[in-house]
């Protein structure tokens, strides 16, 4: 009864805010992320050749250390190490400037030429993951070459892995899989299922489009009169009027936020997983029961989770710095991915979204004793101050922030000052 009273006061104070013809995106902002998505293939295709000459290069010098062991010369080892190093060093420098490129060209054109905030931010997302994909592609390529050059070490590869050994998992085939499989860890084989249920995509295609219609009437009729009506007590400082708009705004943005996340991971992982026939659908889990917050982001999104871990977190401590450094490092590099995400598309670098991701760490610390209590309690008080940093501090302040921002520099706050 309450939330319908919300509704209906809603309506009598705005009226019917949706409008399908009310847009401010341009031809130049379709044209331009069409170019970009069709530019990402190419660097995907030079990926492919970078680790096709270092399987090439592997290859043959895989034949002269054995031709050196028949021999009995004691160079093999030492043959077998710099081998590895100077092809790695060359192709870790190829993929850096290949990956690093089609990011920072993407944000040059999102920042300055993409002005639709929405248009901005898918293209972002791309650019993001495929940037992803090209690190762990040749981070894994890389562990593979080493094991296929010291076969004493090939035991520790997973079982699945020798369904397709090094070089043979360097193909185009291979690596236009991983472009669209729902995870940002390569491996050479994944597990699959054995067929494609056609209806189960149906149904989740059906489930993303109901939900991206809803994200877009609650945030046009909902969401963006709180926003505007906050402008001006962010203008003049008003504090208590602006924690009164965050605990307003905390509402619908958790809305619009379970929804995003609904039809992300649940809809449109699961249809691309399917299509693909990908094995693993673990896409997040109870996220929702989190005892703390570092349980949170070890549960609410797997395929960064896994990235992080794998790339990360695991060759950090694997190289003797603490857990404490490692998750650190973890921390700093995705407030720099949030930045980028949240402030290229709004055109407005403020370091919200990454002072936002650097204020986990003491989050983190300060509930993982909770999660170890013995008994409920414990976990029940973690839970609740993940819910209220969730819902208050988080996305509303940020939103709002943003908000403001875009509004100073291209809006009402903007006009209202020039005049």
């Amino acid at each position: 009864v309450m939330n319908l009273r919300l509704v209906v006061e809603n309506f009598m104070k705005y009226g019917v805010l949706i409008c399908i013809r009310c847009h401010n995106y341009t031809r130049n902002d379709i044209l331009l992320s069409t170019l970009l998505y069709a530019l990402v293939p190419c660097h995907l295709f030079l990926a492919y050749l970078l680790e096709l000459g270092a399987a090439q290069h592997a290859t043959s010098a895989l034949g002269r250390m054995k031709r050196l062991a028949d021999a009995n010369s004691d160079d093999y080892p030492v043959q077998a190490s710099r081998s590895f190093q100077a092809t790695w060093y060359t192709i870790a420098w190829a993929h850096g400037v290949n990956a690093t490129f089609c990011l920072l060209f993407t944000t040059y054109v999102v920042y300055y030429h993409i002005n639709h905030p929405l248009i901005g931010s898918i293209c972002q997302v791309h650019a993001i993951i495929v940037w992803l994909k090209n690190c762990s592609y040749a981070f894994t390529n890389r562990d593979l070459r080493h094991a296929y050059l010291n076969p004493t070490s090939a035991s520790a590869l997973p079982e699945l892995y020798s369904q397709c050994p090094y070089p043979r998992n360097v193909t185009i085939s291979n690596l236009a899989y991983f472009w669209w499989a729902p995870t940002l860890v390569y491996q050479p084989v994944y597990p699959r299922s054995p067929s494609v249920r056609w209806l189960f995509v149906l149904k989740r295609v059906a489930e993303c489009f109901s939900l991206s219609m809803f994200i877009w009437l609650a945030s046009a009729q909902y969401a963006a009169p709180v926003l505007r009506n906050s402008l001006d007590k962010m203008a003049t400082l008003n504090i208590a009027s602006i924690i009164e708009r965050l605990m307003k705004l905390s509402t619908i943005s958790l809305v619009i936020w379970l929804a995003g996340f609904f039809a992300v991971f649940q809809s449109i992982l699961n249809a691309l997983a399917e299509i693909m026939r990908f094995g693993d659908r673990e896409f997040y889990t109870d996220w929702w029961n989190s005892p703390s917050v570092g349980n949170y982001w070890r549960t609410w999104n797997k395929p960064v989770y896994h990235f992080m871990r794998r790339h990360i977190y695991s060759p950090l401590v694997g190289r003797g710095f603490s857990n404490g450094f490692a998750s650190t490092m973890v921390f700093v590099f995705s407030g720099l991915l949030h930045e980028l995400l949240v402030g290229i598309p709004t055109h407005n670098i403020l370091g919200v979204a990454f002072i936002g991701m650097l204020v986990q760490l003491p989050m983190i610390y300060l509930t993982a004793p909770l999660e170890k209590m013995q008994g409920i309690n414990g976990r029940v008080i973690g839970n609740c101050i993940f819910w209220i940093s969730f819902c208050l501090v988080g996305q509303p302040l940020a939103a709002l922030m943003y908000f403001f921002a875009w509004q100073a520099k291209y809006g009402s706050v903007s006009r209202a000052e020039k005049g």
